[in-house]
């Protein structure tokens, strides 16, 4: 018997290329049983349910972030978008109960939820770090990529990647989530598909350049090159958690030795464009040739200059040599 996931990827993979018809999300939805919440956001709240024997999330906003709502199942639903380094989209649904209007989005469920609480939780081996760095860059570029044609998808851009968006799955590998910022490129007309405001996102992982609005919101490499950025600082997060040789540190946020607990637009500009500094890259990764390589890698992520950063693909490819 198939599961939930195994009918969504069929119709992925066949068909339209995006998933389950819209009135198969809504039937789905509306048998989900709630179990526990899980999380809060700043959309609402993430639930774990059960659907026929298996585990899923549902994500429900609240009818004043219906455009959130739309936005995130809209993006999810771009035609291939499927990948195993992506979170698996099943539903989304608009229940109104009379009194108010529910907004659902379902998807896999992951029980060890989000990289942040991973790394709170567990070290990880150099191994396990590979694992991490490599999946999440695979997902990213993935996204950012464009394909031409039929069965093609635009390219993507996340604009709220950090390690609270990003899903550990069970073998160990990354999920990114939480799309609902995202913008898509339409490579025939060079636009973006919505007017995209000047900073959105986490502030303590924005890039440099739209910490200080200069980002060149026309052109679409751009976002990809500020996703790149806050890639880098993730696999500093990753990387600290690393027990190579019996040594490893407790889990930090980026930053956090260098701005306060909810920092402002104002301090991370402060730090990130005036004083230009960096998370910091201890010098005993030097001993770790996969260390080494990450630490080299963050620092190519880091640039001031967007275009000089790396690209996820390269990551990627130099990831999977180690």
């Amino acid at each position: 018997d198939k599961t939930l996931q195994d009918l969504v990827y069929d119709l992925s993979t066949s068909g339209s290329g995006s998933g389950l018809p819209l009135f198969v999300q809504r039937t789905v939805a509306r048998t989900i049983v709630l179990q526990e919440i899980i999380g809060k956001g700043r959309f609402g709240e993430v639930w774990r349910g059960r659907w026929r024997g298996g585990d899923v999330a549902v994500k429900i906003f609240s009818s004043r972030e219906e455009r959130s709502w739309f936005r995130e199942a809209e993006i999810y639903q771009t035609v291939m978008l499927r990948h195993e380094n992506i979170l698996g989209f099943i539903a989304a649904d608009n229940k109104d109960n009379g009194t108010w209007t529910q907004l659902w989005l379902v998807s896999d469920y992951h029980e060890h939820g989000s990289l942040f609480d991973y790394l709170n939780r567990y070290t990880v081996t150099i191994e396990g770090m590979i694992k991490l760095a490599l999946s999440a860059a695979s997902g990213l570029a993935h996204l950012h990529m464009e394909i031409v044609g039929t069965q093609g998808k635009p390219g993507i851009a996340h604009r709220d990647l950090k390690s609270k968006n990003i899903l550990v799955k069970k073998n160990g590998t990354c999920a990114i989530a939480d799309l609902g910022l995202a913008v898509r490129h339409d490579s025939v007309t060079d636009t973006i598909d919505i007017a995209p405001n000047q900073r959105v996102g986490t502030k303590r992982y924005m890039a440099p350049e739209v910490l200080d609005e200069t980002i060149n919101m026309k052109h679409f490499d751009s976002f990809k090159c500020a996703d790149i950025y806050a890639l880098g600082l993730v696999y500093w997060e990753i990387a600290r958690r690393c027990n190579a040789g019996g040594i490893h540190e407790e889990y930090q946020l980026p930053y956090y030795d260098l701005v306060p607990s909810d920092p402002s637009i104002e301090e991370m500009r402060k730090v990130v464009c005036d004083q230009k500094l960096r998370p910091n890259i201890p010098n005993w990764w030097q001993s770790y040739e996969a260390l080494r390589v990450m630490g080299k890698m963050m620092r190519e992520c880091w640039y001031a200059n967007g275009a000089a950063r790396l690209t996820a693909l390269r990551i990627k490819k130099t990831l999977s040599q180690l």
